[in-house]
């Protein structure tokens, strides 16, 4: 994580503690929106989404509320949603093929039990999510929001 300058009160390890808690209820939020959305988009009668088209809709809700999250919740960003916005979709395309071809690969070419797939899966995404989210892009903050990270 980048490192967050010293604060009256604060450390270094607080401001990254503080960070992770905030992107681990960004993340947990967002999940939890995408699950209603989608049990929702499929059971409804009148919407008529197949459970494909309604995990894509919720997919995308869950992302766009993802995004808007992290940028104002657990990064404090004031960079452009024209530049910030694009990465974070670039980001998100990368994690989705990730989160396909993990299993693939572990289970179909590897012969390993899925749940190994999707544990790795579930640790390795959110791990550099927090990593590219950071650096790359949010990675235009006031100084003095990055200390109260």
């Amino acid at each position: 994580m980048r490192a967050a300058r010293m604060s009256e009160g604060g450390s270094t390890a607080g401001a990254g503690l503080k960070l992770l808690a905030r992107f681990g209820l960004v993340g947990i939020a967002a999940t939890s929106l995408y699950a209603v959305l989608a049990i929702a988009l499929v059971k409804s009668k009148w919407i008529g989404f197949t459970p494909v088209q309604a995990s894509l809709a919720a997919y995308a809700a869950a992302a766009v509320f993802s995004y808007l999250a992290h940028k104002s919740v657990t990064f404090m960003s004031n960079g452009s949603h024209r530049s910030e916005a694009g990465r974070f979709v670039l980001l998100t395309a990368t994690g989705f093929a990730v989160a396909y071809a993990a299993p693939a690969l572990l289970t179909a070419k590897l012969g390993l039990p899925p749940i190994i797939a999707i544990l790795v899966t579930c640790l390795i995404i959110p791990a550099v999510n927090l990593l590219i989210l950071d650096r790359w892009v949010f990675a235009q903050r006031e100084p003095s929001r990055q200390s109260d990270r």
